[in-house]
Parts: structure tokens; C-alpha cells; sequence
């Protein structure tokens, strides 16, 4: 895919996968230590207890690698805007889901928030998507349709921006949201994020997904870090100079705004 197919697809669609991104000897490291954090026994599923394993922000070596390959770095340019964002060195909290007959109770349609407001309880996100320049996903193993990939409404991304308009600047909770953003997005098509370790899907702040249960056999071992921005979107530029996501927001918002300019045609895997 070159530069400008991975632009425009990312505005139409609101995510664009990359394959292979994250090279293949840091994947298998990155899910070799995921495996020993959760305590279970890869090859006995009678050690699968619980249909989801929650796994804190982990920074060894291979987990601060993974987000930072020439590869990736020259797509967040490509999105976000050189510049415009923040290196990272750990991929978060993992949400490692496993084959189990009980429901998880994370499964509804929604976006991340981004920032929690002095006494809230519930994060947070704005029509300038404050404290997230792009919602990653990363895979650390195979995952195929039954085995729980994340659900993302494609195109949804350009039915937010209307949604959140009327909160401003102080924005509104995942939880008040979520109501009026299934109710804007059920129109899309589905498409679910599957692929093999190492692959990593781009995603606008703003694009509605979810998670679902888990019926493979297989668990489905993923992280979802945040791509933090370095100064906050602007949606009035002088210059004109918007990111992809920043002409997202303007056109879900009706705002008819050209699609960037893209120099070269650089290819990616």
C-alpha cells in the first residue's frame, strides 16, 4: 500500500491495517511475556480461567520497540502530522481475551476516552479528541474471526464528530455518549479486526468498536495504546495544513476540506 492509498482509505474507512509492522522476533517476545504475566499455561486450557486477562502497562524491551519502527513512525507522520505526536515506549494495559463460556461485560459499541476530568468517574473525549492522536491496535497473535477480534463500524468516524460538536471544548464521558453514537453509527458495515502477530491496525480517535465474546480456541492476545498527540488538533488552520484525522473531524462536522497532499509513494507492506 503506498502513501496515498494508506490516506485515503484511513479517511474513508477510519482505520487502515499494516501488516507485518511490528517485525516478527519482537511480536513473539512481546506474547512470550504477556503468557507469563497472566499465569496460565499456553499449551493446558484447563489453566484458562477467566474469559479476559487484564495485563498492566508493560515497558521491557521488546514492548517499547514494538511502536517505534521506522515503518510506523513514518505512517504517524503520514496521519497525525510530523511532529504532531508523541513517541511511545509500552503499549498499556492488555486486554488478553480467552476462550470461556462466560459473557465479558465490555462488549458494548463506543469510543475511548482520552482524559479524566476532576470528578468524573467515566473518561472523556472532545470534538479535538484532547490527550489521543489515533486509538492503536496491536496483535501479538493470531486472530481470526472466531477467535474475539475487535468489531469496528467502518466509517464510523465521520458520524462522531456531529455527536460530540454539541459538548465543545469540555466533551462528555463514554457513557453519555454511547447511546446517541450507536444510534449515529448503525448505518455502517462491520469489519473486524483480525490478522496475524505483528500486524497493527491505525485507527481515527473517533471510530465506534467494540469487543465481543471469545468462542475459538485460541486466546486473542492484543493491546489498544493511544498514539498521544504532541499538541492538540486544530480544526481552523490557517495555512490549511490539516491531518487526516483533523479532515475527518471537519467533514463529519460537513466542513468540505480537500484530502492532504502526499509526497512520494511510499510503499508499505
Amino acid at each position: 500500500m503506498d502513501d496515498t492509498t494508506l490516506v485515503s482509505r484511513f479517511l474513508r474507512d477510519g482505520f487502515v491495517k499494516l501488516a507485518g509492522a511490528v517485525a516478527p522476533r519482537v511480536a513473539t517476545d512481546c506474547a512470550r511475556l504477556l503468557w507469563r504475566e497472566t499465569g496460565c499455561d499456553p499449551d493446558d486450557p484447563d489453566t484458562w480461567t477467566k474469559p479476559v486477562h487484564w495485563v498492566p502497562g508493560m515497558a521491557q524491551g521488546p514492548f517499547a520497540a514494538a511502536p517505534n519502527s521506522p515503518f510506523l513512525h513514518h505512517a504517524y507522520d503520514l496521519l497525525v502530522g510530523a511532529g504532531r505526536w508523541e513517541p511511545r515506549y509500552s503499549l498499556g494495559t492488555f486486554p488478553l481475551r480467552f476462550p470461556h463460556p462466560d459473557e465479558p461485560d465490555d462488549a458494548g459499541w463506543h469510543i475511548e476516552g482520552s482524559y479524566l476530568p476532576e470528578g468524573a468517574n467515566w473518561y472523556f473525549t472532545n470534538i479535538r479528541s484532547r490527550g489521543r492522536a489515533l486509538l492503536m491496535l496491536f496483535l501479538f497473535s493470531e486472530v481470526g474471526d472466531g477467535d474475539a477480534p475487535t468489531r469496528i463500524r467502518v466509517g464510523s468516524h465521520l458520524d462522531v464528530p456531529k455527536v460530540l460538536e454539541k459538548y465543545g471544548e469540555d466533551g462528555a464521558s463514554g457513557l453519555d455518549l454511547a447511546p446517541d453514537l450507536v444510534a449515529a453509527s448503525d448505518h455502517r458495515p462491520v469489519a473486524l479486526a483480525t490478522g496475524s502477530p505483528g500486524d497493527v491496525f491505525l485507527c481515527h480517535p473517533f471510530l465506534v468498536h467494540a469487543a465481543q465474546p471469545h468462542h475459538g480456541t485460541r486466546p486473542r492476545f492484543m493491546a489498544q495504546p493511544p498514539l498521544m498527540p504532541a499538541a492538540p488538533y486544530e480544526l481552523e488552520r490557517p495555512d490549511g495544513a490539516y491531518s487526516p484525522v483533523e479532515i475527518a473531524i471537519r467533514r463529519g462536522l460537513g466542513q468540505d476540506t480537500p484530502d492532504p497532499a502526499v509526497p512520494g509513494r511510499r510503499d508499505h507492506r
